[in-house]
């Protein structure tokens, strides 16, 4: 089976193209904006024609789209997460090559959800943010393109290669630097979040199962458990050794708050608008993960304190 991977230097995409590569029967190529790439194309920018002719001379039998921006304003996030998907759907259609979509898609897409509440696939997505609208559209083009695909709604993903501006980054960023300067005192901002954490080598396996099944539409990809980050927090500090105490912040937004789910926009790029949490999902999000498992036959494998002890592995490097 060949398998055309876009995006795949990015963060889900470098774990999804490893487990592929596990796989003996899949031939991989990799397209993608960069100098690594086996193919070089822009899909914010790249014609739906152009890619039409690759596609027809290497004849892929699955397309798995893990390309993407989290960060910038608007018009760039419309670009690379709208505009690009549009690029993919068009070409498909217009190609000879038949070939399977598995679209990445984002718990943003949903927005907030009822603390205590299980979100499954057929909620009527709200999202709160920029990112959430433009994924959700993607998810909307995908849907109504008439093609063999399918998304994958991954909810918070965690593990080894987590961007240091996630949350879970910050936080573990955060600890490093207060071992590093003898800080007895850890004090942080926005731990009452509650979000579903899900290892990256998990999501991984779940794309890889997507790209052998015959499911379509929305599959959601999480662990089915909300996690506080206060005690996410605590497990990072069991995990890392830190002895001193950790001191929740009260009032304004702290760092860890204003940095949940993605990182804050660039300095260059205009002042987006204040929402109360940026990735738009509020205090809580937990996914109803049973589609996954009846269609896909997939579960989470890998728990949180495994996930923590890798970002903190990487951490503790820097140190």
């Amino acid at each position: 089976m060949r398998v055309l991977l876009i995006g795949a230097n990015g963060y889900l995409g470098r774990f999804v193209a490893d487990r592929l590569l596990a796989d003996p029967a899949v031939q991989l190529t990799a397209l993608g904006r960069g100098d690594d790439a086996d193919v070089r194309f822009d899909l914010a920018t790249g014609s739906p024609g152009a890619l039409t002719r690759f596609l027809d001379a290497v004849h892929p039998g699955v397309i798995v789209n893990c390309a993407g921006a989290t960060r910038g304003g608007a018009r760039e996030l419309t670009r690379h997460n709208t505009v690009a998907v549009a690029t993919v759907c068009e070409a498909l259609r217009r190609s000879g090559c038949g070939a399977r979509l598995v679209q990445i898609g984002c718990s943003a897409e949903y927005g907030p959800s009822q603390p205590g509440s299980s979100t499954a696939e057929d909620a009527v997505p709200r999202p709160g943010g920029p990112y959430g609208v433009s994924k959700l559209a993607a998810t909307e083009l995908v849907l109504g393109s008439g093609l063999d695909a399918v998304v994958l709604r991954v909810f918070s993903p965690a593990g080894p290669g987590t961007p240091a501006g996630s949350p879970l980054g910050r936080l573990a960023e955060a600890m490093r630097r207060a071992m590093q300067s003898g800080d007895g005192e850890l004090k942080l901002g926005g731990l009452g979040v509650q979000r579903d954490f899900v290892d990256v080598r998990d999501v991984a396996r779940a794309v890889h199962a997507a790209s052998l099944s015959a499911a379509q539409g929305v599959i959601n990809i999480g662990s089915g458990r909300a996690v506080r980050l206060r005690d996410a927090a605590a497990v990072l500090a069991r995990v890392a050794g830190y002895g001193g105490s950790l001191h929740e912040l009260d009032g304004p937004p702290g760092p860890l708050r204003s940095s949940i789910g993605h990182p804050r926009l660039d300095p260059d790029h205009a002042a987006p608008v204040a929402y109360p949490y940026p990735d738009g999902c509020g205090s809580w999000q937990q996914a109803d993960v049973r589609c996954a498992r009846d269609r896909l036959g997939w579960r989470p494998r890998i728990n949180l304190e495994e996930s923590l002890a890798d970002i903190w592995m990487e951490a503790a490097c820097r140190i």
